[in-house]
């Protein structure tokens, strides 16, 4: 059964433009990657205000999916975003979980 994620992170100031250039040209590796772990309609939306961005996805396999963290690729792409993104320790983003409190059929 697939599960709907949520969630948000935050850009650094000023980082709005080439946070959508690189975007706009994400490495073919990591969306075969993401696709390979089970991942479809991912949607990452900006509050152009707040510089916070609100993320969405589906996800058919939580196993799989939550062994994303150890690939080396998907590392690299946090490394990659340290500039724009508040990060971790570990340069993965900042993201705070998003509690579903609607959905309509």
């Amino acid at each position: 059964m697939s599960e709907r994620i949520a969630f948000k992170m935050f850009l650094k100031i000023g980082a709005q433009q080439e946070y959508r250039k690189r975007h706009d040209s994400i490495w073919p590796e990591l969306k075969m990657i993401l696709k390979d772990k089970g991942i479809s309609e991912y949607y990452i939306f900006l509050d152009e205000d707040t510089d916070t961005l609100f993320a969405f996805f589906t996800v058919d396999d939580l196993a799989k999916y939550n062994t994303l963290s150890n690939n080396k690729i998907m590392k690299k792409w946090w490394v990659y975003m340290t500039d724009l993104m508040e990060t971790n320790e570990d340069d993965s983003p900042k993201v705070i979980e998003l509690e579903k409190i609607f959905y309509l059929k």
